[in-house]
């Protein structure tokens, strides 16, 4: 489909807000953002910028399915099979992402966002990074980027991932960042992979789309985005980088991080700036959605019928999972929740539950824990380990936490009857009442 068919279709449906007084890029558009939660909107103007913007496009499970016609349910099972079976998208030497070249770059001529008034400064938060090593590895991911001058940003590198790997190795790489593309590269580049495996890739089998080579080194970028920020990225050269507000709503602490030297902005000529609100529901899906595949497929691998996953936003959209399972074996709950935490290394607490609890309810999940848990037998408690820098709880040096997780399932066999849910007989209502 593509990013702007699906604006325009949002559009048509009557999904999509348009702001048509000026806005600034200082706190006001993402005061707007927040407002509106998960409903889409396009800023037709911005105080400081000749581009308009874009936010909330993706902000609930929805959505995703919406644009790729399937049911959310659909969802884990079609990443899967693009992880498992990546294609090649199509080369192309002329794209809509190069109509435009800057060579004079000022990045003050964009609508980079000022997301919080506590915030270092102002963010890229939707740009995906691309960048091929020495070696010839791409590696496609997501890093969040502070302004820090006309042609430079301090980015936030996690250690120990890919990207610090490859920078680690080669010390300086190019990359090219780019901001304003369609679902199926946002979740590619999302997705946890070994490196070595082309992310654009996974992209093309979730959609298949084109790709083209941007204009400072041989890679592969989109040639549907609508701006692609190019430049290299320098191991040794750093530079303070936060306060920024992450998944959990808190801030996350000020580091000195590489710097990224921007030397060419190429866009479309109507370029639409793609805007990702901090720590809200676009933030929490981008980052917890991709994760429910991984659980899954462990989940299937130790031997437990997995139904669904849900990395849900009340637990920050990372540090809780919700596991939904067909059950065989007693045991099969507790199998669940290993293998849950084999699938999602950050995550705190998992959640187990049986076929008939529907895991985006949260009322039916603590009803599961009512009625089916009980603590000295269901639940599991791992000593204390790795978790999740974005966890304020755990501790700030080794990101070590106590993690557990919570088998809200039921007995299976004669005892089962106790635990089973009551039906209530159903109406038309309508019919009834003559509406």
């Amino acid at each position: 489909m593509g990013l702007r068919r699906f604006i325009e279709a949002l559009r048509i449906a009557g999904r999509l807000t348009s702001v048509g007084k000026t806005v600034s890029r200082h706190l006001e558009a993402a005061a707007v953002l927040n407002a509106l939660d998960e409903r889409p909107v396009l800023f037709e103007a911005v105080e400081e910028s000749a581009f308009r913007v874009v936010g909330n496009l993706f902000g609930a499970k929805q959505q995703f399915a919406d644009y790729f016609g399937i049911e959310p349910h659909e969802l884990i099972p079609k990443i899967v099979e693009a992880i498992e079976n990546p294609t090649s998208p199509q080369m192309v030497d002329e794209a809509a992402c190069q109509e435009v070249v800057e060579s004079d770059v000022d990045l003050d001529r964009l609508p980079i966002l000022f997301h919080c008034e506590e915030d270092g400064g102002r963010y890229i938060s939707s740009g995906v990074f691309i960048t091929k090593s020495g070696a010839g590895i791409q590696n496609v991911d997501f890093h969040r980027a502070m302004q820090i001058g006309k042609d430079r940003f301090s980015v936030r590198i996690v250690k120990q991932r890919d990207f610090d790997a490859l920078l680690n190795e080669d010390e300086t790489l190019p990359v090219a960042v780019c901001v304003g593309n369609a679902p199926n590269v946002l979740l590619a580049a999302a997705t946890s992979v070994p490196l070595g495996v082309n992310e654009l890739e996974i992209a093309n089998t979730l959609e298949p789309f084109k790709v083209t080579k941007p204009k400072t080194f041989d890679g592969m970028i989109p040639a549907e985005c609508e701006f692609v920020l190019e430049g290299v990225v320098k191991l040794e050269e750093r530079e303070a980088e936060g306060p920024f507000v992450d998944l959990t709503d808190t801030y996350d602490i000020v580091r000195q991080e590489p710097v990224f030297h921007v030397t060419c902005i190429t866009h479309r000529k109507d370029a639409l700036w793609q805007a990702l609100l901090p720590g809200r529901r676009e933030h929490q899906m981008l980052m917890g959605m991709p994760r429910e595949p991984t659980i899954y497929k462990e989940v299937n691998s130790a031997g437990v019928t997995c139904l669904d996953v849900n990395v849900n936003p009340g637990g920050c959209s990372w540090l809780h999972a919700i596991i939904r399972i067909d059950k065989k074996r007693e045991d099969d709950g507790k199998r669940a929740i290993e293998a849950g935490f084999r699938g999602h290394k950050s995550c705190k607490h998992i959640f187990v539950v049986d076929s008939d609890v529907d895991i985006y309810d949260p009322y039916q999940v603590e009803w599961a824990m009512a009625t089916r848990f009980q603590a000295d037998r269901d639940l599991l408690v791992r000593d204390r380990e790795k978790g999740s820098s974005l966890d304020p709880s755990a501790d700030p040096d080794t990101s070590f936490t106590v993690k557990c997780g919570f088998d809200c399932t039921k007995p299976l066999g004669e005892k089962a009857r106790h635990f089973e849910r009551a039906v209530f007989p159903e109406i038309d209502l309508k019919k009834l009442l003559g509406e």
